[in-house]
């Protein structure tokens, strides 16, 4: 049998074919024993060292990512391919440009088979996708023409662990004064909303928020796409489905909001509000669910009460009607900003009507660089999840309990 080296790149594509044709006639794994009888069938034989490299490769191409899976790196949080081919990363010091390019039929393939192992349709019919790798990637598509160059893929690759509180405080995401009033709201059973532009962190705080809930409290969790991962021994996870290639069998977040009033739930949470399920969910909280919570994208934490207003209008509630639900069933906006890089808390606010019943977001706590700042809310905040204080429990003034509490306290103590 002749034996012939295997090109780095050349030889790559054309033994990927063979392999998706040998799992065509064999299912299973792709494994060494697979990649060794492919390359006898082309009289090829490679040594233990270069197989093993190989099927590696070959692995990343079928399951996995393919060229861009030695992009995914502790500290990435996101991989983008542009419509030009160029590939970016998102990491701690912020977005940079790789090496790493792809050609348009690269790009169009890569993306085709992903949507497809997130069970997702995407051609040219339905031109773009949003699924949840079995990986844990959460993964957004766009083909040409909607594109004016190639594909578009935005991966969003999941934590490689589950962050908790503690740990965000030590990534300086929040500090101890912070991670004292958030888990205070989930003790209280205060609904909120976590808030923020993209890319923030809103979905990480989120489940590290949730991660503090009972042990004995069943979590139901509904979205889009499947991104929450909550370290809680009960949860369960809804997410929507999309019509079929006859436009037949869709199932938005509204239809699964309400199907989960019906499981018994102790929390509703809504993965990211963005549309009119907004007015079931509201509805579910103010029918005896506390301590429902979930996402929204805005700018500012004072942008909150617009931006739940244009969604609310997409449920068929006015201002007014909104404003009314808003008041007995969402309390706390936890708000999240980028700075320089760094995802970080950077005020919690409470949700109020005002004197023309209109919904205002009033500043609580916001965080600056020599600790937490008061605003006019915080006495509020205090009062709401019980007395808990903003400072450490070892700081000088430990509590913000109301003054007719402090007295009795104090009468108590005598």
């Amino acid at each position: 049998m002749s034996v012939r080296p295997l090109a780095a790149e050349t030889d790559l594509a054309p033994l990927l074919e063979l392999v998706r044709e040998d799992l065509v006639r064999v299912p299973g794994t792709v494994d060494v024993p697979r990649v060794v009888r492919v390359l006898r069938r082309q009289g090829r034989v490679l040594g233990a060292a270069a197989t093993l490299e190989l099927t590696s490769r070959i692995r990343d191409h079928v399951d996995g990512l393919g060229p861009l899976q030695a992009l995914i790196a502790p500290g990435v949080t996101d991989v983008l391919v542009n419509d030009d081919g160029t590939v970016w990363v998102d990491e701690a010091s912020g977005m940079r440009c790789t090496e790493v390019r792809l050609a348009a039929d690269e790009a169009r393939d890569l993306a085709v088979r992903l949507a497809t192992s997130g069970g997702r349709r995407l051609d040219d019919a339905v031109p773009w996708a949003d699924a949840h790798l079995p990986s844990g990637i959460r993964f957004h598509a766009v083909l040409p023409p909607l594109s004016p160059g190639g594909a578009i893929l935005s991966l969003r690759l999941p934590s490689a662990e589950r962050l908790q509180l503690d740990d965000l405080e030590r990534l300086g995401a929040l500090d101890t004064d912070c991670r004292h009033v958030l888990r205070a709201i989930i003790a209280a059973r205060v609904p909120f909303l976590v808030t923020g532009g993209t890319g923030t962190g809103k979905s990480t705080l989120l489940a590290a928020m949730l991660g503090e809930v009972p042990r004995d409290e069943r979590i139901v969790i509904v979205e889009d796409v499947l991104e929450l991962c909550v370290d809680h021994p009960h949860v369960v996870h809804l997410q929507s489905r999309h019509a079929n290639s006859e436009g037949a069998g869709s199932v938005d977040l509204t239809e699964l909001v309400r199907q989960s009033l019906r499981m018994r739930p102790d929390r509703v949470v809504l993965g990211e509000c963005r549309g009119g399920e907004i007015r079931e969910l509201l509805q579910a909280l103010n029918t005896g669910h506390e301590g429902g919570c979930g996402t929204v994208h805005a700018n500012t934490a004072a942008d909150v009460p617009a931006r739940l207003e244009a969604l609310g209008a997409l449920g068929g509630l006015s201002r007014g009607a909104l404003a009314a639900q808003v008041a007995s069933a969402l309390e706390v906006v936890v708000h999240l900003a980028r700075r320089d890089g760094v995802r970080t808390l950077e005020e919690i606010a409470l949700l109020r009507r005002d004197d023309d019943g209109m919904l205002r977001s009033s500043t609580a706590l916001r965080r600056r660089a020599g600790g937490l700042e008061e605003g006019p809310a915080a006495q509020a905040l205090a009062s709401r999840i019980g007395g808990a204080s903003h400072r450490s429990p070892d700081s000088e003034s430990s509590s913000r309990v109301p003054a007719a509490r402090r007295q009795a306290a104090r009468e108590g103590a005598a």
